[in-house]
């Protein structure tokens, strides 16, 4: 198992370009999980496509187990809207 990676956005950037200080920067989020990988690019699209397959068996585990009641008839959606 690899020791964690901290990255730390560059301080040079104002607070106000990011809108959202829960969200940072995508390029940013792209630079980090290739640092995580080593800059592997094959690497790190192997582990977000398992990452996305996973979060997709535990929707559909989550779908069968839930009620219509209990979500007010949402269903879940496995194909995110165009971009």
């Amino acid at each position: 198992m690899q020791p964690a990676k901290t990255l730390e956005p560059d301080p040079a950037w104002p607070d106000e370009a990011w809108p959202d200080q829960a969200w940072p920067d995508q390029a940013w989020e792209v630079e980090a999980v290739l640092a995580w990988h080593d800059d592997n690019a094959k690497a790190t699209i192997r582990s977000l496509l398992d990452d996305c397959k996973h979060l997709r068996q535990q929707l559909a585990l989550a779908e069968s187990m839930m009620s219509r009641g209990m979500a007010r008839g949402w269903t879940p959606r496995y194909e995110r809207d165009a971009l």
